[in-house]
């Protein structure tokens, strides 16, 4: 797998790609006041009964809201316990300063005249956790766990021991990625997340809402969303990228500094917009991620459709000869791929191809082994009374379509 680092009016683009297909994409724009994992130390604002949360100051500018699902407090036994229990109003009042992580993004469009209302704030949690390349240090957990991906009763059961046997880890989650890794190097970021942990949470102090560290940008997210698979190459054409790559991959992932490569594109106009991904014949691909109609190797088609309710997906078997399942299945790769690279969120609805049981029950393996790498949580819930497959996507960051900015294809 490669990566590919560009710049176009301070929007970083982080590419992954496999066999010259994007597998991963991830934007950071300009206008993003709100970043998703950032840290603050924040001041309640007022409570909302209605909605039992509380309204946050975030930064003297910004707003957040906690819901009480969110909350994280001590008892008397020195246990940390989850909200909702009891009304958020008896945990927390006007003027407490708590720490709080961002768990979504928000970005401001043009002409956005409503940040700040309660419909478009933010959502916090007070259950913070730091990532890294095979690790998650959850800073309030008092006991190791395993991702959700890892499968296998038998697989479980001896990472959990493993996991457990390394001295001086507690509160980590064990990511995918770090299914087959050694103990010194899990115990090696284990260290690095807590030192981290201890330098932000020394910034917890005082009556003043603030920003403390900014959450992991384009460049880490993909960084870390790919550590299960190979890394041939990481290109930049920007020397400041250069740097922000070596130092995460200097701390996290010391194999891949030499796979480092800063590009000097020749036989380009210095003036044309994401010049590396048009080098490597990216463009093209990158334009079909805001398309409604895609065809199929096949003959097959999908189109998508994004509402305010949901993503509607239809499939379309167009001159594709083959069986529905073998056309499902392809369209399933599709939709996988496309609704990890736009960024799709909320509840996704797939129209298929007509099937039998049997077959039914085919693909629904097949697209939850699909989604089972995706970075966000993805639930793949079955199909409905009327035929229609149900998913549901949990995403971090705005869809695609909100976080870019200037690009005209």
């Amino acid at each position: 797998m490669d990566i590919l680092i560009e710049e176009y009016e301070s929007n970083i683009w982080t590419l992954a790609t496999k066999g010259g297909v994007i597998e991963n994409l991830e934007i950071d724009p300009p206008n993003e006041v709100v970043r998703w994992g950032s840290i603050y130390w924040a001041k309640v604002a007022r409570v909302d009964t209605s909605q039992d949360a509380v309204f946050l100051d975030l930064d003297g500018d910004t707003q957040g809201i906690l819901y009480n699902k969110d909350v994280r407090y001590t008892d008397k036994d020195g246990h940390t316990q989850k909200g909702g229990d009891k009304a958020i109003g008896k945990i927390l009042h006007p003027g407490d300063m708590i720490a709080v992580q961002a768990k979504s993004a928000y970005i401001v469009q043009e002409g956005d005249e409503f940040f700040n209302q309660e419909d478009k704030v933010p959502q916090m949690s007070m259950d913070i956790t730091l990532q890294g390349r095979y690790l998650i240090y959850a800073t309030t957990g008092e006991k190791n766990t395993l991702s959700s991906r890892i499968k296998g009763k038998k697989t479980r059961q001896r990472l959990e021991t493993m996991l457990n046997t390394i001295e001086g880890m507690k509160g980590f989650i064990l990511r995918f990625s770090a299914a087959d890794m050694q103990t010194e190097i899990l115990h090696r970021e284990a260290d690095i997340l807590k030192i981290t942990w201890q330098e932000i949470s020394a910034y917890f102090e005082g009556k003043q809402p603030s920003l403390i560290a900014l959450g992991p940008d384009s460049i880490q997210r993909v960084l870390g969303d790919t550590a299960m698979h190979p890394i041939d190459c990481i290109e930049i054409v920007t020397m400041d990228h250069f740097e922000l790559v070596e130092d995460w991959c200097t701390i996290f992932a010391p194999d891949l500094v030499t796979k480092i490569t800063p590009i000097e594109l020749t036989n380009t106009d210095a003036t044309q917009d994401l010049a590396l991904f048009e080098h490597r014949d990216l463009i093209g691909q990158i334009e079909t991620l805001f398309h409604n109609y895609l065809v199929l190797p096949m003959g097959g088609s999908i189109i998508i459709q994004d509402t305010a309710a949901l993503t509607a997906i239809d499939v379309n078997k167009g001159s594709d000869k083959r069986s529905h399942l073998a056309v499902n299945i392809d369209a399933a790769k599709e939709v996988a791929r496309q609704t990890r690279l736009r960024n799709s969120g909320g509840i996704i609805v797939i129209d298929f191809l007509k099937m039998n049981k049997p077959d039914e029950k085919k693909l629904l393996k097949e697209l939850n082994d699909l989604v089972s790498t995706d970075p966000c949580t993805v639930q793949v819930h079955g199909f409905t009374k009327l035929g229609l497959m149900e998913i549901t996507r949990k995403r971090r960051t705005p869809p695609l379509n909100e976080r870019y900015e200037g690009i005209t294809f």
